[in-house]
């Protein structure tokens, strides 16, 4: 799961690093021509196993070595802002796809469009769109998709069947009234758990309502109709105690599994080894399936990482070569058995493992999701969203008045 520092570069020091990237830049075209037996890698993560048997396939086939950092997340930002600043980078880095915008403005990050226009294997129509969408530019392409992941809704079978539901809501209507049901249950008990910590969680029932989060002429909409109605449904799962607007302080195991206090959550593949690790009482009685229709769609949230080369690098060749080793089946698999993260490359799921039922149902939700909006100022802009959300869910504060004082702050921040 790709998870998001939330320091953001204001728009001067943007400015300057923009400048300090093209001027470290100026021989790019000459160097380019250079072969190199080594290349630099920044992989996001906690350790390098996970991507090393990749690159040491690589180095067999081409005998390139690969000379691999894994940088966590929680560095990952200041790490990248730091290179901006001095010029030096990686070859190849690996980008969250909330960070794309604001690192292609900056000049970070290399054009790739010649290479992906002359590359069946990079051919844009090979990955799911809308990761596709987040490493486009002004009609350019500064990245190749590597994983991805989207949101489902799991629910516990047995506890869905008693409350007439068994193969879990179907649309907004049956997700409130199951949630109501399963709160009826007893003290403590609820129906569905709203994540007051995710920051595409509210926007994201926001566009099954039809709202866009940044309108056409780039103004947020987080006060018009559609977003706070979503808001508004969100929020009577409060009102009707179907949801809790505190942190349990428990464990999967305990929320899910067991008599099931929250028998309803919306979450990524991730959460599949979870509860199979964390539960050993609830065998063959969960499920998931695709997210509830919202009155205009069912469409979910796509995240994941891609794959870039740093506009500095004087290999940009055998970059490129790297990354579709990267995106080919084999090391996207390679990938899967090691991270349990779903590749981008459509073609990949024809693999075994994306034939399980569970695991299909991300496949099948990918076909209806789209990324937040590409934007420099998406992590203020999501804090601020988390703020206000809070204030409404937890402190009662009022709905219209809350998301226009939301919407105004948003306004002065993409500006």
């Amino acid at each position: 799961m790709v998870k998001i520092n939330k320091l953001l570069l204001g728009t001067t020091s943007l400015l300057s690093l923009s400048l300090l990237a093209a001027c470290g830049n100026g021989d790019e075209e000459s160097s380019s021509e250079e072969s190199s037996d080594t290349l630099s890698v920044w992989m996001m993560g906690d350790g390098n196993e996970t991507v090393q048997p990749i690159f040491d396939a690589y180095t067999e086939e081409t005998g390139i070595e690969v000379d691999l950092q894994s940088i966590p997340w929680s560095a990952a930002h200041d790490r990248l802002l730091t290179a901006v600043a001095s010029g030096e980078g990686p070859d190849v880095v690996q980008m969250g796809s909330t960070y794309m915008a604001e690192f292609t403005d900056a000049g970070a990050l290399l054009d790739i469009s010649d290479y992906i226009e002359s590359s069946d294997a990079l051919s844009p129509e090979n990955f799911f769109e809308g990761n596709v969408a987040t490493t486009m530019f002004d009609d350019n392409y500064y990245g190749v998709p590597w994983y991805t992941e989207t949101r489902a809704l799991y629910y516990r079978t047995d506890l869905l069947e008693e409350v007439g539901y068994p193969e879990g809501p179907s649309n907004w209507e049956e997700l409130y009234d199951a949630a109501v049901k399963l709160s009826e249950r007893g003290d403590n008990m609820y129906g569905f758990d709203i994540n007051l910590k995710e920051q595409t969680f509210g926007p994201m029932f926001a566009k099954q309502n039809g709202s866009e989060i940044i309108n056409e002429a780039g103004e947020p909409v987080l006060n018009e109709p559609e977003f706070v109605e979503a808001i508004e449904y969100l929020h009577s799962f409060v009102e009707a105690g179907a949801t809790t607007n505190q942190d349990l302080g428990i464990e999967l195991s305990q929320s899910f599994g067991g008599e099931g206090i929250v028998p309803m959550f919306i979450s990524g593949p991730w959460s599949i080894s979870m509860i199979e690790d964390q539960t050993t009482d609830i065998e063959g009685k969960w499920d998931i399936r695709t997210l509830p229709e919202g009155p205009v769609s069912n469409v979910s949230n796509t995240g994941g990482a891609n794959l870039a080369v740093w506009s500095s690098s004087d290999h940009p060749d055998e970059a490129m070569d790297l990354i579709e080793h990267m995106v080919s089946v084999d090391s996207l698999m390679t990938y899967y058995d090691t991270t349990s993260s779903l590749p981008a490359l459509v073609e990949a799921w024809e693999e075994e493992p994306f034939q399980d039922e569970k695991i299909a149902v991300f496949g099948e939700q990918l076909e209806n999701s789209e990324h937040m909006p590409l934007i420099e100022g998406w992590d203020r802009m999501s804090q601020a969203y988390l703020s206000s959300f809070e204030q409404i869910m937890v402190g009662g504060a009022d709905i219209q008045e809350t998301l226009d004082n939301l919407n105004e702050e948003v306004k002065t921040i993409i500006e």
